[in-house]
């Protein structure tokens, strides 16, 4: 390796070292300010501690808000998740038509301002005469995570070979059967990581939320209620157990979809 090669890779571990810090500097320092005491950016190393934990369960405020988020990250991945995969298996058999304009309908939430989408739903329900509510905010959250799903899924549906169901289908199995016994084992991975990713968007949303909302805040409008007043140092140690969460939830759905593509090498 000449001597300009290893200028240029140093400068780029450099480069990526600080982009690095940046992205996770901040996380690390929350975390740091979770367990001490400190006044503006100084802490205090002698008052180490897990009071702020403690003081964060008996924060009611902050606890219900984060239930309420989970409560509508949970409904609508578990809804969105069935929905698109319904759909994409719909599709997927024998060509259908119009499957483009479907896919417009499904992705067009996700990528228009998520302002645009917000205001819309609202202006639906009212019509509707529908209060806003958790219910509300998880219809606004479908709407959104389902084209992700959808599209994670019909990338997988893509890479089955046709003979796979035309074997089922000669076999006498209903398109039931062979979605339950063929086509579903061959989704995990790709339903794994559409339902994270699509967690992960339902769990921070806040504009689309922040006109779907009524009376029970969820975590993010609450924090963005608490800016004008200041965060409570309970605060850093919700972001830490949901950084810790986080990380295990993703590490969970990678040693999953391992062990789902060991299963199919040796099989």
């Amino acid at each position: 390796m000449s001597l300009k090669e290893r200028i240029v890779i140093g400068v780029l571990w450099v480069f990526a070292g600080i982009v690095f810090a940046m992205l996770y500097g901040p996380a690390i320092l929350v975390a740091v300010f979770s367990f001490f005491d400190h006044h503006g950016s100084l802490i205090d190393p002698s008052t180490f501690s897990l009071k702020h934990y403690a003081g964060l369960l008996s924060d009611d405020a902050i606890l219900s808000a984060l239930s309420n988020t989970v409560e509508v990250a949970v409904v609508s991945v578990v809804i969105a998740m069935v929905f698109a995969v319904g759909l994409a298996y719909y599709m997927r058999l024998d060509k259908r038509r119009g499957r483009s304009y479907v896919e417009f309908v499904i992705f067009l939430p996700f990528v228009l301002p998520a302002i645009i989408t917000g205001i819309s739903l609202l202006t639906v329900f009212r019509e509707l005469g529908v209060d806003r509510s958790l219910f509300t905010v998880a219809v606004g959250h479908i709407v959104i995570v389902v084209g992700i799903i959808y599209r994670m899924v019909m990338v997988r549906l893509e890479a089955l070979e046709n003979s796979q169901i035309e074997a089922s289908a000669d076999l006498g199995a209903t398109h039931f059967q062979t979605f339950r016994l063929v086509v579903a084992p061959q989704l995990v991975s790709a339903m794994v990581t559409g339902a994270l990713l699509a967690f992960t968007i339902s769990f921070d949303e806040t504009l689309v939320t922040f006109f779907m909302i009524g009376d029970e805040p969820t975590l993010p409008l609450r924090l963005w209620a608490m800016m004008r007043v200041g965060f409570s140092p309970e605060i850093n140690a919700l972001v830490t157990v949901v950084l810790v969460g986080t990380m295990l939830l993703a590490a969970s759905g990678a040693l999953l979809m391992r062990r789902s593509i060991a299963s199919k090498s040796a099989a």
